[in-house]
């Protein structure tokens, strides 16, 4: 797939609208539009899907090049419906560590002893379990904190609570290779505490394992590249929880009503 901000321009030049139009339409200067086709400036969520309302087109046709336009855009990310839901998302990350520690042993007790499984697929699962429960429930599961870099969504938290971990003996960690590829794996000591996990949330996180777990490191990193919460994000920045609900379909796991 093209940059985003080429394919902004090709289709901004395709329907002869200028940057100062554009720039005016979105609310923004035009060196802003100038920085967003060169890649210089990222595109923030809300700006992606006022986007695709100036080309009259879903914000997945935005992204993908290779799809056939569609006219009817998702305007509307609430779940019931265009009116806002009665509770306040919350956006920051809230911090659970008994959870964590239950996620990540539950995951590498289901699939920590696959080949590919090593710290850097463990990072996107957890993240794919996060904001998959966030998008479906408008809670925090883990609430970690995941920072964009070229290999993907980083949990920030994850090193000093494995580090922690270990020391407890609960997990122990192996240093080998997969294929001809550094790899560092964990494995569990013990069972998870599944009465510090929910029902819904073993629910999302046995259905990321049996989307996911099967993916080696380059396969889920490059997955994990084309979510809009990690295209809309600056290099080392938070990602942050609220752009789940502009996901493309093929990322979205919740169902929306669409607006024409």
């Amino acid at each position: 797939m093209n940059s985003l901000g080429q394919r902004i321009k090709q289709i901004r030049e395709s329907i002869g609208m200028s940057q100062q139009t554009l720039a005016e339409k979105l609310g923004v200067s035009r060196p802003s539009i100038s920085q967003i086709e060169n890649e210089v400036r990222k595109v923030c969520a809300e700006e992606l899907k006022k986007l695709a309302g100036i080309f009259n087109l879903s914000v997945d046709a935005l992204l993908d090049p290779d799809k056939e336009p569609q006219i009817v855009i998702r305007e509307s990310r609430e779940a019931y419906g265009s009116e806002p839901t009665s509770r306040m998302r919350i956006n920051i990350p809230q911090k659970n560590l008994q959870k964590f520690k239950e996620v990540l042993i539950y995951i590498l007790n289901k699939v920590g002893a696959k080949p590919a499984i090593g710290e850097t697929v463990v990072y996107k699962l957890l993240y794919f379990i996060d904001f998959d429960y966030y998008e479906r429930h408008e809670e925090q599961l883990i609430g970690a904190t995941y920072l964009k870099n070229k290999y993907g969504p980083t949990p920030l938290e994850f090193r000093k609570i494995v580090d922690q971990m270990m020391v407890n003996g609960e997990i122990i960690e192996v240093k080998g290779k997969y294929f001809e590829y550094p790899q560092r794996k964990y494995l569990p000591l013990r069972k998870p505490d599944l009465d510090i996990l929910k029902g819904n949330e073993i629910e999302v996180i046995n259905d990321v394992l049996g989307r996911l777990s099967d993916m080696n490191a380059r396969q889920i990193t490059d997955y994990s590249h084309n979510d809009v919460p990690w295209l809309t994000t600056e290099e080392g920045k938070t990602i942050e929880y609220e752009a789940v609900f502009y996901r493309t379909p093929a990322y979205s796991v919740r169902e929306y009503d669409d607006v024409v």
